[in-house]
């Protein structure tokens, strides 16, 4: 590969806006291992918020597709394929991109729905524990008591 090719691959996959319009790609080879990516993202793309029990996986998922667009991105800068396949690998990096935009759209949203779940969830648990404290409990216990 010609340095100016290097050059113009580099900056394709670095230029912002690259993944406009781009699909993520159906499945990518990570680690040695084939993934289904558009299906495991639009798998958790299609909840309103990620379970707890997912986040983990989604975490994992979005260092995994880090680490092989470095190892991607590397190939191209070393030089190490010709045009063609850095073209292909180029590809390959953009639509791991839009994989990592779709799955990083995930984080805050979620986790500030979780957290406001979760303090709602304690509020009412500290106004359940105020009411019988306080004597306002309501519960079948309480009925019948006369003074």
């Amino acid at each position: 590969m010609q340095e100016y090719e290097r050059k113009q691959l580099l900056e394709r996959i670095g230029r912002e806006g690259s993944t406009l319009g781009v699909d993520i790609p159906e499945r990518i080879e990570i680690q040695g291992e084939e993934v289904q990516l558009r299906e495991f993202v639009f798998e958790i793309k299609r909840r309103e918020t990620v379970p707890a029990g997912e986040r983990d996986r989604v975490e994992r998922a979005k260092r995994n597709l880090r680490r092989e667009r470095l190892e991607r991105k590397e190939l191209i800068e070393e030089g190490a394929v010709g045009f063609e396949d850095g073209e292909r690998i180029a590809r390959a990096i953009i639509g791991i991109d839009r994989a990592l935009e779709a799955l990083e759209s995930l984080g805050p949203e979620s986790v500030e729905a979780e957290a406001k779940r979760q303090e709602a969830a304690d509020t009412k648990r500290w106004m359940d524990f105020l009411k019988k404290a306080l004597g306002h409990d309501d519960g079948p216990e309480v009925r019948g008591r006369g003074p």
